[in-house]
């Protein structure tokens, strides 16, 4: 979870990416409708370049020769031929549904195949939205034959069509964030609440009356800070995970007791290690899909509802994965521009994908970005599925 200044605040909403083919030869005429050529050379060099109190990590680069509204007409831009085999021939970006003010539709997007379900949960600590300290944030789904019926037509936008579901987890799963498919359900990291419900790993029965239990709450006696994000090793299949202290900076949860952290947990025999440290604020996790390699997003400049320090990290790391599920090699994959990488994830090409300040942007599996997903916002959040190629949650 992250908190980015009120020009990202202002409407939650969770749109739908769909992409019908994969085409790999193209010339600038066979652009498809909803695209756009974006060519850096273009602006490798400006006439003017705007001091950072006004060109910074908030705001939007519309390069020249565009305007914001066409690049949003526009979403899927094509920095590189290479995202033509990702967009396919007719991609299209459609607004399932939005509300204004409240961020409902934020983080841990989870796909449960059994019943065709995407699940999400409401951002924790938002302001807006009075969760954290005095209420948990909650965990909502919405149903994938339903969004394929409504986004049948073609409309750009089908809000109040789609049925966002509110999910009553028992127990229920405390300011839930990031999650992910395990073990034939989901898992949910929640960050907890105050000094006396302490963050921890929810396993979740993703069908009525969805039961939880706990897997982990501690480590060897001592509360975590507030837990983020999690995803599972392709090779080891246990359970790594990002620990930050953005409960702390945004008022819901008591002074951090370590550093911020990746950590790696083996459900079966309960033990619990560091899998890598040297972090600002370690955010989103993910694998490369034969598990070679792991990726964190460090979302250092991002001081919750303190601000932001543009000295500290928009950074993606990855690192090698030895055959034991130890981390080494540590290397700087991307910077990330406009605002913060969020969530992250691999598709199986090992292109990677990262919510950030202006949509999803993507890169190639050696740190070339060769597209986004533009929507001249924050994207927080989003998730693959057999329907549509993203499912993307934004405040």
């Amino acid at each position: 979870m992250i908190y980015l200044p009120a020009a990202f605040v202002a409407v939650s909403a969770a749109l739908f990416f769909r992409s019908e083919s994969n085409v790999y030869a193209w010339s600038d005429a066979d652009i498809p409708d909803q695209a756009q050529r974006i060519y850096p050379k273009n602006f490798a060099v400006l006439d003017y370049v705007p001091p950072p109190t006004v060109a910074n990590l908030s705001t939007q680069f519309v390069p020249p020769g565009y305007t914001l509204e066409g690049l949003k007409n526009k979403p899927f831009h094509i920095y590189d031929e290479e995202f033509y085999a990702i967009i396919g021939s007719n991609p299209s970006l459609t607004l399932l549904a939005e509300t204004n003010g409240d961020p409902l539709f934020h983080e841990a997007v989870a796909w449960y195949p059994p019943t065709d379900e995407v699940f999400f949960v409401q951002n924790a600590g938002a302001k807006a939205a009075g969760t954290g300290l005095q209420k948990s944030a909650i965990t909502q789904k919405i149903a994938l034959s339903q969004v394929a019926n409504v986004t049948a037509s073609g409309e750009r936008s089908v809000a109040g069509k789609v049925d966002v579901v509110t999910v009553d987890a028992n127990p229920a799963i405390v300011n839930p964030n990031g999650a992910t498919n395990y073990k034939g359900g989901l898992v949910f990291m929640g960050e907890g609440q105050g000094d006396n419900i302490t963050s921890a790993i929810y396993y979740l029965h993703p069908e009525p009356p969805y039961n939880t239990t706990v897997l982990l709450n501690n480590y060897f006696g001592r509360q975590f800070n507030s837990l983020n994000d999690v995803a599972v090793s392709p090779r080891t299949k246990e359970l790594y995970f990002t620990d930050v202290t953005y409960g702390y900076l945004q008022d819901f949860r008591p002074t951090p007791g370590f550093p911020n952290q990746v950590y790696r947990f083996n459900e079966k025999t309960g033990l619990v290690s560091i899998a890598a440290d040297g972090f600002n604020k370690p955010n989103g996790i993910t694998f490369s899909p034969d598990g070679k390699y792991a990726y964190i997003a460090d979302t250092g400049a991002g001081l919750g509802f303190y601000g932001n320090n543009q000295t500290y990290p928009t950074t993606i790391y990855r690192f090698d994965v030895e055959d034991d599920g130890t981390w080494s090699g540590r290397k700087t994959f991307a910077y990330v521009t406009p605002g913060l990488p969020d969530g992250i994830h691999c598709d199986d090409k090992g292109n990677v994908y990262a919510g950030c300040g202006d949509g999803i942007q993507v890169w190639n599996p050696s740190g070339k970005l060769i597209g986004k997903i533009f929507i001249g916002e924050t994207s927080a959040n989003f998730r693959e599925s057999p329907l549509t190629t993203r499912l993307d949650l934004y405040r």
